[in-house]
């Protein structure tokens, strides 16, 4: 009998945002990568994310491995527009001083 070799890696899905995650879950590709780039193993990430499962793990470090370039580029871009939305969102609401915002706004409302 001889062992006919599959292609069903479909455990990575863009959604509608253009994020990579594994299929079936809300967990990113860079969630993993940035995990897995500090260290940790397959096993622990996938105790980290009990929604993937170690195989979906698996692939997708196999993925980054075989794709390194194209996904720190995608990682690269990625962080350069959370900054942008980080700015944007600074822009309309100055950070500085929340917390007395806060709490003079929890104040007043007792």
């Amino acid at each position: 009998m001889s062992l006919a070799i599959k292609h069903d890696d479909n455990s990575l899905t863009i959604t509608a945002d253009g994020v990579v995650v594994v299929s079936g879950t809300r967990v990113s590709l860079d969630l993993i990568i940035a995990a897995f780039t500090s260290g940790a193993t397959a096993e622990e990430i996938a105790q980290q994310y009990p929604t993937v499962h170690l195989a979906d793990v698996y692939a997708a470090i196999t993925y980054y491995l075989r794709h390194r370039d194209e996904v720190d580029a995608y990682i690269a871009q990625r962080r350069q527009q959370a900054e942008r939305v980080r700015a944007e969102n600074e822009g309309r609401l100055d950070p500085h001083g929340i917390r007395d915002r806060l709490a003079a706004r929890r104040t007043s409302a007792t």
